[in-house]
Order: structure tokens, then C-alpha cells, then sequence
């Protein structure tokens, strides 16, 4: 069967339109709102701070532990609880890298457990690997390997998603490489979100092709530009 046709509306369906700049204002935040429900995009993506969000049926997404992942499980927990508690529907928690480039899986697995622990289902947690940084420790091959042991601990630990990155690394954001060896460890049992660095439709193509079933863009509009209905 041919896949489905990437439309504007289909990759529309799958952005977190990403609003997560330290100097963010509660009116850039009703901004991002009111371009979100005209470009039609699954979420909106804000910091814990900007909560909670107006905006009746929108979908509303938010980070823990961000951007370092350097915080202790339960301060990531309670902050996942006190942001589903001011109305964000989805998760995005950083893990401890440092952790993960050590080997340290069971580690990372706990980690997550706490939270999913503090924000059970239907709150949708989505675990960012922070993958550009393993490659750059590890190397291309070995790092795949730590990606897709991650990718199942985090699976049995209860995560929804999967997700490349923060974005602030400054090992870099998303790459095709990453997504594929996410897809290769758990396609189709959680899904893969793509975040850092998607600026153009092929760049968003790409991460669909590899694997990717949300994307967590900021410039949404320019990337959604590149499809047509």
C-alpha cells in the first residue's frame, strides 16, 4: 500500500508549535495560541511558568526538567504534576544525559517512572534522549545502540513518546540517523517525536520518512509553507 500523501493538513496534525524562549512573554504565548488554531497544529508546546493557556480544545504540551535534565526525579515529578494540575495535557521531560552516555539505562528508566508515575495516563509523557549529544560521546554506531537501549527502557517505564531534543544542546537538534534508530528500537509501539532544528518542509519529510510521527517545530509556519493540500 502507497504511504499517505504528506498534505499540509496531515503534517499540520502532527506539530507541537514550540514556544520555550526564556524571555517568552504571556503575550507572545497568546500569539503562538492564535497562529496555532490558524495553521490548524495538533499542540501548542510552553514553559511550566506560562501555564495555564487559554484556549478551549487545544491541545496543550509542556516541559519538565528543561532544559538541562539535571534535576532530581521528584522535583522532575512535581513539576509534571503541578503543570498537569494548571491544564497541560502532555509532558515533555528531559532525561539525565549525562546518565544515558554513562550506560546508566536503569537509571534513566527510573527516572521516567517517577514521573509517569506523578502524571499517569491519559496525560501523554513524551521523554527527550537529547540524542545529537549521545552520537557526540559515543559515536555514530555505539551511539545508535544507547539510543535504541533508551528508547526500550523508556517504552517499558510507560512513555508515550519518544523525543530527539531539547533544542538548547548545543551537540544539535534532530538528524534523520537518530529518528531512525528510535524507529528501529520501538516504531509502532510509542511514538517518535522530532524536535530541533526543522526549519523546512524536506528537513520535516525527511523525519517522517525515517520514523517520526510528531514534530516539535517553532517555526511551523515556514515548514508547513512547503506543503500543499
Amino acid at each position: 500500500m502507497a504511504p499517505t500523501p504528506l498534505t499540509r493538513s496531515r503534517v499540520a496534525a502532527m506539530i507541537d508549535h514550540t514556544l520555550l524562549s526564556p524571555d517568552a512573554s504571556r503575550e507572545d504565548v497568546a500569539a503562538l495560541v492564535e497562529e496555532a488554531r490558524e495553521l490548524g497544529v495538533g499542540a501548542v508546546c510552553v514553559s511550566p511558568a506560562m501555564l495555564p493557556v487559554r484556549g478551549e480544545g487545544l491541545t496543550v504540551a509542556t516541559v519538565a526538567g528543561f532544559p538541562s535534565g539535571k534535576h532530581h526525579a521528584l522535583v522532575k515529578a512535581m513539576e509534571a504534576r503541578l503543570a498537569v494540575d494548571q491544564g497541560a495535557d502532555e509532558v515533555d521531560m528531559v532525561i539525565d544525559v549525562g546518565a544515558a552516555i554513562a550506560g546508566l539505562v536503569d537509571e534513566v528508566m527510573a527516572d521516567v517512572l517517577a514521573v509517569r508515575d506523578a502524571v499517569p495516563p491519559p496525560v501523554r509523557l513524551k521523554v527527550i534522549l537529547e540524542t545529537a549529544a549521545i552520537h557526540r560521546a559515543l559515536g555514530d554506531e555505539a551511539g545508535d545502540e544507547r539510543i535504541e537501549a533508551l528508547c526500550h527502557a523508556v517504552a517499558r517505564a510507560g512513555a508515550d513518546y519518544v523525543k530527539t531534543s531539547t533544542g538548547f544542546h548545543p551537540a544539535g537538534g534532530a538528524s534523520v540517523r537518530a529518528v531512525e534508530a528510535m524507529h528501529r528500537a520501538i516504531g509502532g509501539q510509542v511514538g517518535i517525536k522530532a524536535s530541533g532544528g526543522i526549519r523546512d518542509a524536506d528537513t520535516a519529510c525527511a523525519m517522517i520518512d525515517a520514523g517520526a510521527t510528531r514534530l516539535g517545530l517553532s517555526g511551523s509556519r515556514a515548514v508547513l509553507e512547503g506543503f500543499a493540500d
